[in-house]
C-alpha cells in the first residue's frame, strides 16, 4: 500500500469560501485546553499528536530523532500549514484531482491501519515460526547445485540441442545462440541452486545427474522445454533457525496479510 506525506496532509482543513477560509479554520480547531498544540498559525492549531505521529514514523524508518531532527519536523508541520492555509484561499481545497487524492491517501492509510491491527492481533507464533522452518528445510534437500541450462519453446529444438551435445558441442556456446532465458548470456548459467527454489520438473531432473552430467531427454516445464547440465554438487548448509527467524516472521505476515486480502476481496460485493 502506498504511503503518502504526513506532513504534506498537514493542516488541510476545508472553508466555505476563499475570503474565509483561515476564519472558518480556526474556528473549526478544537477549544483552547482539549487538545496539546504544537502551534499555533493565523488562529488555526497544529496538535503535538500529529507531530509524535511523524516522530513515530521517522523512528520506525531508522532515521536519528534528536533536537535538530525534531525542530526541522516541527518547522515541516508549520510550513505545511502555512502552505495548505494560502492553497484554501485560493479555492484549491475543491478541486476535484486534490479531493480526490485526499480521499485516496484517507482510504489507503484506513487500510494500512488494518493490515497492521491484524498482524497485531494475530502474531506468529514461536512455534509455527519453527514448523515453518522444518518445512522449507524438507523442501530444500540435503544438496545444492551449481547448474546451467538451456531453455526453448518445443521439444524438438530441445532434443536438437542434445543431439548436438551428443557431438562435442560446448553446452555454454549452445546456450548462448538457442536459449531464451536470461542466463543464456552467461552460458545458461543459473549458479548454485536447492531443488526446493525450482520447478518440479526442473528439480527432478537435476538431482538425478551426477557431476558433469546432462539431461539425455528434454525437460517440460511451465517455462518451455530444457536441457540441464549439473557442474559441481556439494552439501547444503542453511542458516540456523536463530538466525533467520526474523526475516520467516516477515515472510509468514506476508503470507497471512495475502490470504486476508484475498479472504475479504472474495467476499466483498465488487460490481
Amino acid at each position: 500500500v502506498c504511503l503518502f506525506s504526513l506532513t504534506a496532509l498537514t493542516g488541510c482543513n476545508a472553508a466555505e469560501d476563499n475570503k474565509t477560509a483561515v476564519t472558518k479554520s480556526a474556528a473549526a480547531a478544537p477549544a483552547a485546553g482539549t487538545t496539546k498544540a504544537l502551534a499555533v498559525v493565523n488562529g488555526v492549531t497544529i496538535p503535538q499528536e500529529q507531530f509524535d505521529v511523524l516522530k513515530q514514523d521517522r523512528a520506525a524508518q531508522g532515521q536519528p530523532i534528536n533536537e535538530q531532527s525534531s525542530a526541522a519536523l516541527r518547522d515541516s508541520l508549520i510550513n505545511a500549514e502555512i502552505l495548505s492555509q494560502q492553497a484554501i484561499k485560493k479555492g484549491l481545497d475543491k478541486d476535484s484531482a486534490i479531493q480526490a487524492r485526499l480521499d485516496l491517501a484517507k482510504t489507503q492509510m484506513l487500510a494500512q491501519a488494518y493490515i497492521a491491527d491484524y498482524v497485531k492481533s494475530h502474531p506468529i507464533t514461536e512455534a509455527a515460526m519453527k514448523a515453518e522452518y522444518d518445512r522449507v528445510k524438507g523442501l530444500m534437500g540435503t544438496k545444492e547445485y551449481e547448474v546451467r541450462h538451456i531453455l526453448v519453446d518445443n521439444e524438438a529444438e530441445a532434443k536438437d540441442i542434445i543431439a548436438q551435445l551428443g557431438k562435442k558441442a560446448k553446452f555454454e556456446d549452445l546456450a548462448k545462440k538457442k536459449s531464451k532465458d536470461s542466463s543464456a548470456a552467461n552460458g545458461g548459467q543459473l549458479g548454485w541452486v536447492a531443488p526446493g527454489n525450482l520447478v518440479k520438473e526442473f528439480s527432478e531432473a537435476m538431482v538425478q545427474l551426477k557431476k558433469g552430467e546432462y539431461t539425455k531427454t528434454p525437460v517440460h516445464s511451465k517455462f518451455g522445454w530444457h536441457v540441464i547440465r549439473v557442474d559441481e554438487i556439494r552439501d547444503l548448509k542453511l542458516p540456523p533457525y536463530d538466525q533467520i527467524k526474523d526475516q520467516l516472521r516477515g515472510d509468514m505476515e506476508q503470507q497471512a496479510v495475502k490470504k486476508l486480502v484475498t479472504d475479504l476481496r472474495a467476499s466483498a460485493k465488487v460490481e
